[in-house]
């Protein structure tokens, strides 16, 4: 996709948000800056003094083999997910939220091999039973207290809509199990907000009436948001796409992932040039804290609370372009150095 290059003012005035009677969770998911055992602990350890959630986001791969011909979990998986949750960081509240779809959103994540369920429909007897085991598993491991069965969900109807009407009885049928064993779990799915506003694909309107009224049978409305990526750079964009979300969501809002670009993003093999700076991502956290203030968010909680440059540096050369295009969305820049954001979501959280 074409993303083009879109003016703002530096001066814009930006929305502000209360910061004495804040009624949403502040936080982070634990994407980590750089690729050490110490740039882990230091993102866990940031997300500690300045969050009240957070957001353990497995999004990689699933062992369905393992699970398919009920076997052990393979280790690489089991010790991965149980670093992870030996990590739980005390008096915070946890969102676990699981791909279900791979990274392209048009079929099913893959397994570690590399592999993909063979099915007929995507709620075949055994991937139902394989996924509600998988969700079963990582519940039992984290204990949260929001959970995302799946992520980004509407992209599927966009990339592989033949495939919807299974994913939608799948996800009822785990749903209903998950509550069944778990009924205080809040339990729900997330779409990119950036992918539904102002679609121009053909039947538009039916794609939207559709994904509300699946995220509307849920206990809320999860909620990925990245402006940059549907060329949103104004105070009045960011506004405008979040009216859209208050006008149909039925359910709490959560913002499960979100950020915006504080430098420039040009990724010339993606065909992508966004102008971004530092101003720019403040007036879209200004703009997005005032709403959860007002629309009684249930949580907003940012991608990246640092560039990760360093971690970049290590990427695949097959995913180096793709993983550039959230790269520079820190609170901190990739130094450390504090950008205006981070003054203003520190303003605006106490603990």
């Amino acid at each position: 996709m074409f993303i083009a290059s879109l003016g703002c003012s530096d001066d814009e005035e930006a929305i502000t948000t209360k910061d004495s009677t804040r009624n949403f969770l502040m936080g982070f998911t634990t994407w980590s800056f750089g690729p050490n055992i110490q740039d882990v602990n230091d993102t866990y350890n940031f997300i500690a003094d300045n969050a009240d959630v957070y957001v353990e986001h497995l999004d990689n791969f699933i062992p369905w083999n393992a699970y398919l011909s009920n076997q052990p979990l393979p280790t690489e998986f089991t010790d991965d997910i149980e670093g992870k949750a030996s990590r739980r960081i005390s008096g915070s509240e946890l969102i676990l939220s699981i791909g279900l779809l791979n990274n392209n959103r048009d079929d099913l994540t893959e397994d570690i091999d590399g592999s993909t369920p063979l099915y007929s429909a995507l709620n075949d007897d055994a991937l139902v039973a394989a996924y509600t085991a998988h969700i079963d598993y990582l519940i039992g491991q984290f204990s949260p207290d929001y959970l995302v069965i799946a992520i980004e969900v509407n992209e599927l109807w966009l990339r592989n809509q033949p495939l919807w009407t299974g994913y939608e009885l799948l996800i009822q049928e785990v749903i209903a199990t998950t509550k069944s064993n778990y009924p205080n779990l809040k339990v729900g799915t997330s779409i990119s907000l950036h992918n539904l506003f102002q679609s121009e694909i053909t039947n538009a309107d039916g794609y939207i009436k559709t994904i509300w009224n699946h995220v509307n049978q849920m206990d809320f409305v999860g909620i990925s948001y990245y402006p940059f990526l549907s060329n949103q750079n104004t105070v009045q964009d960011f506004q405008e796409t979040l009216d859209f979300l208050h006008a149909n969501a039925q359910k709490p809002i959560a913002i499960v992932e979100s950020g915006h670009i504080a430098e420039d993003l040009v990724v010339p093999n993606l065909n992508v040039s966004i102008g971004g700076n530092a101003i720019r991502q403040n007036q879209f956290l200004e703009t997005l804290l005032a709403n959860a203030q007002t629309q009684n968010y249930e949580t907003i909680a940012w991608w990246a609370h640092r560039d990760y440059d360093a971690l970049w540096a290590v990427f695949p050369e097959e995913v180096k372009d793709i993983g550039q295009l959230w790269r520079d969305t820190g609170l901190l820049d990739e130094n450390g150095e504090v950008r205006p954001a981070l003054t203003t979501w520190r303003s605006n959280f106490t603990k």
